[in-house]
């Protein structure tokens, strides 16, 4: 039987580097390696876990594959966690506190553990955030204070789109374009490198789209900017008023 054209350059691509499709989308756009693919490993307590999806596999179709929802958060969030779960697991006095507390004060941990719970810790928190930001049958138009915050800020739904995904879009290599509410308690729009968080900042995330190329190659190849538009067809305004107003009212 023929292979279909999208099998072909999966396993093109593959093949030209020498691994395997798993393989390469452990690589970040710039060459950087992500994380690696999680191990079953026994003797790692499971500090932090990760979340269950909050809706099907497929149920994101067509803006998001299943294929890529189904390796990406079971493999390589998987992988954040148990990095995570590695990094921590000497030090017990860190295993009450949460992933918030953990990567926003990352100058107060170990200096041997630091650098690990930057990029595992930062990569489980953005992660959670990014699966509870979408759901089925969402996108439209925000509604609430979130919304009323966004036309005051920017003037527009549609400005606050347009900055954003040039956040996106600008991001070199790999990295997340976020919506957050910064020091001040004003929205801003802003880009992190990796799995940077805006916590480290100070800020308080509400919005974040993933641009590593393993959250969207399959179905646009190298078209992040098209990922980007039609990425706002899956958020979930009602969760990101929900998070809006408990940030404004902490």
């Amino acid at each position: 039987m023929a292979l279909s054209r999208r099998a072909l350059i999966r396993q093109s691509l593959a093949a030209a580097a020498g691994f395997t499709l798993a393989d390469w989308l452990l690589w970040g756009q710039d060459g950087a390696i992500a994380a690696p693919i999680a191990q079953t490993t026994p003797t790692v307590p499971e500090i932090f876990k990760v979340p269950p999806l909050p809706y099907a596999y497929d149920a994101l179709q067509p803006t998001i594959d299943r294929e890529t929802m189904e390796f990406h958060h079971d493999k390589h969030h998987a992988a954040y966690v148990k990095n995570l779960n590695t990094a921590i697991a000497p030090y017990p006095e860190l295993h009450k506190r949460s992933i918030e507390d953990l990567i926003s004060n990352l100058d107060a941990l170990p200096a041997d553990i630091r650098a690990a719970v930057r990029n595992n810790g930062g990569g489980h928190d953005n992660h959670s955030l990014f699966w509870e930001s979408m759901g089925p049958n969402a996108g439209g138009q925000p509604t609430g204070a979130i919304a009323r915050a966004i036309t005051d800020t920017f003037g527009s739904f549609e400005a606050l789109q347009t900055a954003f995904n040039q956040a996106g879009a600008k991001r070199f290599g790999s990295g997340w374009a976020w919506l957050v509410l910064d020091r001040q308690g004003k929205l801003t729009v802003t880009s992190t490198a990796n799995q940077d968080s805006p916590r480290m900042e100070g800020q308080i995330p509400l919005l974040g789209n993933d641009v590593w190329e393993h959250a969207y190659y399959l179905n646009y190849r190298n078209r992040r900017d098209q990922y980007l538009q039609q990425w706002w067809n899956v958020v979930n305004w009602p969760v990101i008023n929900q998070r809006y107003e408990a940030a404004k009212a902490a």
